[in-house]
């Protein structure tokens, strides 16, 4: 590993200090997580601010770990201005594509809602679960066999259109933290520039070069962004993104390591 260059340095001890303001001082992320776009609580400067917030000290250690083991060859090699500028626009374009990805599918669940709303039956109560909440399918089934047992009671009629707007109102309101998009453009930009460098892994007991190992990870960010599972709370399209982001860049500046001394 390289000595800690000083934009690194300073994005080190920036994410540092926002976590400890975070979390000891008073809540940031009310105002400075990147939430959902449909979200009242949205800004445009989240897309900014969200980089430097963390959901816990994991988080925050895994990211910049991969900050400074990563980030201070490519300083090196680009200087601190255009290291600084690769780092935003891979961040930001993180949370357009995480965004733009979670704006499509709340689009969906608004007018699944609106559509229910209107006429309200098991059926269509099923529906929308089995569609947009599975999650909350299996914990509402003794609900839904009462429904589909007395479809006109206005007191079910009710409760069911509480759970689906109560599921909508849950989808806008989480926010995304972390570099972690930054930190994946980081590891694509590495990976292209020198991707036979040898890299030893925690748990995997032989080198892999830095090629496979951005291929692979890529791969499996994809694969798990498209399953989506509810359950998973780890922003794998943002992943995606950093990287996505991190290629259009590099191909725009040239790929070369030559091209950036």
């Amino acid at each position: 590993m390289l000595a800690i260059t000083p934009t690194v340095r300073n994005l080190l001890i920036l994410n540092i200090l926002f976590y400890f303001i975070d979390s000891s001082v008073f809540s940031l992320k009310g105002e400075f997580a990147l939430m959902p776009v449909m979200s009242p609580e949205f800004h445009i400067f989240q897309f900014v601010t969200y980089m430097f917030l963390h959901g816990g000290i994991g988080h925050l250690f895994s990211n910049m770990f991969g900050l400074i083991m990563f980030g201070p060859l490519l300083e090196r090699i680009w200087g601190p201005k255009r290291f600084l500028i690769f780092y935003f626009v891979t961040g930001i374009g993180a949370g357009l594509l995480f965004s733009g990805i979670g704006l499509y599918e709340n689009w969906q669940v608004a007018n699944a809602v609106e559509l229910f709303t209107q006429s309200p039956t098991p059926d269509g109560l099923a529906d929308f679960l089995s569609k947009h909440a599975e999650a909350l399918y299996e914990p509402n089934l003794d609900f839904l066999n009462s429904f589909e047992g007395n479809p006109t009671n206005s007191v079910y009629i009710q409760q069911s259109i509480k759970l689906v707007q109560g599921f909508y109102a849950w989808s806008i309101s989480i926010p995304m933290v972390g570099a972690s998009g930054a930190i994946f453009g980081i590891l694509m930009a590495f990976g292209l520039l020198f991707p036979n460098t040898e890299l030893f892994l925690l748990f995997v007991p032989f080198p892999i070069k830095a090629k496979y190992f951005v291929a692979f990870y890529g791969l499996f960010e994809l694969y798990s962004g498209i399953q989506n599972a509810q359950s998973d709370n780890v922003a794998h399209f943002a992943h995606i993104g950093g990287m996505l982001f991190a290629y259009i860049l590099l191909r725009y500046w040239g790929t070369q390591k030559s091209n950036f001394y």
